[in-house]
């Protein structure tokens, strides 16, 4: 018997070794193209331009940032990202999270039937609703408004799905006592719900803030002038394009490095603030009912 756990005990510790290996592949398949973007962007002009994996900038330079600061104007598409995701992600996070909370009472009528529904649109693909949105944002006059991306997945049913389930983990005899002593339906939503679902809220946040600041089909399917493009398709209009705007100097290697790290850089900012709660979000949002 002994000798049948030895044996199990060395094959659990290939299996672990073998885990451990794969996965420290897998994260140098993610590491080194950043490390690789990130050293372009602090090289010169010149040595960013050879045909190499880079690891350390060669001849050292912020020459990069400066061009895509100045130069290209990247600050203008950087603001509409920052108003586009920021107003997006509150009016979603509340929008959810009130769905989700209207979901949570056991005599709504025909909320299997709403949830069904919800089920539903999230079986469709993004690409099957294109034209759609196009005909409803050209008929409500939002073309070339930084509102049709605001408006554009405003809801998920993800999220109202996700923040369901965190509210159902809360007593629902807390919001009857609550009732008992006077407080309303929005009151208690506010500063009950909302403050024991804080994990949810942090995973809906995270997910909805990377997904709009990533947001590329939308600005280029709504947005035709260039003064109100997102950060995203400036980038791609920098990294396609050969030349500046001034058609006085080529757009180097460095200069489009230095425009992907200026746009990773908000994400790298709210993560350390939300990452706290977003291992216990997923875990807590996966119980069902």
């Amino acid at each position: 018997m002994s000798d049948r756990f030895e044996r199990l005990g060395w094959k659990n510790k290939a299996f672990d070794m073998l885990n451990v290996l794969f996965l420290f592949g897998l994260m140098l398949t993610m590491i080194i193209p950043f490390i690789n973007v990130l050293a372009l962007s602090f090289s010169s002009g010149i040595a960013s331009m050879r045909p190499e994996i880079v690891l350390w900038p060669k001849q050292f330079s912020a020459e990069g940032y400066s061009i895509v600061w100045k130069s290209l104007d990247i600050w203008r598409p950087l603001m509409n990202s920052v108003i586009v995701t920021v107003t997006g992600t509150v009016l979603h996070v509340l929008l959810s999270s009130l769905a989700g909370y209207v979901f949570i009472y056991p005599r709504l009528p025909g909320r299997k039937v709403m949830l069904t529904f919800i089920l539903i649109t999230m079986m469709l693909p993004q690409e099957a609703i294109m034209i759609p949105l196009y005909v409803v944002n050209k008929d409500l006059h939002l073309i070339n408004t930084l509102s049709s991306l605001v408006l554009s997945g405003l809801v998920s049913g993800f999220s109202i799905l996700l923040m369901r389930s965190f509210f159902l983990n809360v007593p629902y005899e807390m919001s009857e006592s609550a009732k008992i002593d006077g407080a309303g339906e929005f009151r208690i939503f506010l500063t009950m719900y909302m403050r024991l679902a804080a994990a949810g809220l942090a995973t809906v946040i995270l997910f909805e803030f990377v997904g709009r600041w990533n947001m590329f089909t939308a600005p280029v399917m709504f947005i035709n002038d260039s003064m109100k493009y997102t950060l995203q398709v400036a980038l791609k209009a920098m990294i396609i394009d050969t030349s500046s705007n001034s058609g006085t100097y080529m757009v180097t290697t460095n200069v489009r490095m230095a425009g992907i790290v200026i746009s990773i850089l908000p994400l790298l900012a709210v993560y350390p603030f939300v990452q706290k709660y977003f291992m216990k979000g997923i875990l807590l949002g996966a119980s069902k009912e």
